[in-house]
């Protein structure tokens, strides 16, 4: 089931935190020390109807996207108990010559079966694709891949080199690696 909802990134874990809690929203806020080489320190995502508050607060950037859950329970029902331990987040740039829209469409129909036999370690995988940016960076869509926990995502995320090689060659198809933003990793919480 897809659902829509807003996506703000913030530079501040702690803003962020807030923002989460005034409007019922889930923070995923990195788990890095210093964020300072990240391209945002946490995401928030929320249904709200308070849009410049929640605009105003992401002040790296703020989206409506549609959440394509892949695999497990959509993100505002995850029940106490199933939420993620850790989570990936990889924020896409669309491949140039495709554009956004078929971009996205590959990263649906033809990349998401890809990882599910590849990353056979993940719990929860959501696909939020960007409708429409509010400010901040380009950005076409943003993978959240979820962990059991830390040493899982860094060290299980591919079940074979193999099936590495092929992931790393398929993004290239819908997304551009050198514009798309390195990964954060984070934790879940409302």
């Amino acid at each position: 089931m897809d659902s829509l909802m807003l996506a703000g990134a913030f530079s501040s874990r702690e803003k962020a935190a807030d923002t989460a809690a005034r409007t019922g929203g889930i923070n995923l806020a990195a788990t890095s020390a210093n964020t300072n080489h990240l391209p945002f320190a946490s995401l928030v995502l929320a249904v709200t109807d308070e849009l410049d508050f929640f605009a105003d607060a992401a002040d790296t950037g703020s989206y409506l996207v549609c959440e394509r859950t892949i695999k497990n329970t959509p993100l505002l029902q995850l029940p106490e108990g199933n939420q993620p331990g850790s989570i990936g987040i990889f924020t896409m740039v669309a491949n140039a010559e495709l554009g956004a829209r078929e971009s996205d469409r590959y990263w649906r129909d033809k990349h998401a079966p890809l990882a599910l036999e590849v990353h056979t370690a993940m719990t929860h995988y959501y696909q939020l694709s960007v409708l429409h940016r509010f400010s901040g960076p380009a950005w076409n869509g943003i993978a959240l891949c979820c962990f059991r926990n830390e040493h899982d995502l860094r060290s299980r995320f591919f079940n074979t080199p193999e099936g590495e090689a092929a992931v790393k060659r398929d993004i290239t198809n819908f997304a551009d690696p050198v514009k798309s933003p390195r990964r954060v990793i984070a934790t879940f919480s409302r």
